[in-house]
């Protein structure tokens, strides 16, 4: 099974893709939110490389686990480009993704401005990564 994941923000969208055994996540690319949101060529273009047959996006929780502020906007983002795709949703939890992601560009030598652009793709292929072991388990 080939999921697409995005992390939806509210300027970009990091989208990460699993490969055709969906056991491994890789970062995508990222896009301005308005050409996901609009279906632009440019995202159509990634949902024909990767033939997804799930999306999975994040789902932005506080450390307490309930949702945080920014969910509602998300959870319909995401519903709103799932059914323009005509995919199944599913949500995973995104705690920390960025952090994480930040952390391992700066691990590779990246400067703040280099990461800008990486950071929502590579926490997309994250909380993706995590989201094919539990189905896996």
């Amino acid at each position: 099974m080939r999921a697409l994941a995005l992390d939806i923000g509210e300027v970009r969208i990091g989208i990460a893709a699993s490969d055709f055994t969906g056991s491994i996540a890789m970062p995508v690319k990222v896009l301005p939110a308005a050409e996901v949101l609009g279906m632009a060529k440019s995202f159509r273009r990634i949902l024909e490389d990767h033939e997804p047959d799930v999306l999975v996006c994040g789902r932005p929780k506080t450390m307490a686990g309930e949702d945080g502020p920014q969910a509602q906007r998300i959870m319909e983002q995401a519903a709103q480009i799932a059914q323009a795709c005509a995919l199944p949703l599913e949500f995973a939890d995104e705690r920390l993704s960025s952090a994480e992601a930040k952390r391992i560009l700066r691990a590779q030598g990246l400067s703040e401005k280099e990461m800008r652009g990486k950071i929502d793709m590579v926490a997309a292929s994250l909380f993706l990564q995590s989201w094919l072991d539990a189905r896996q388990g």
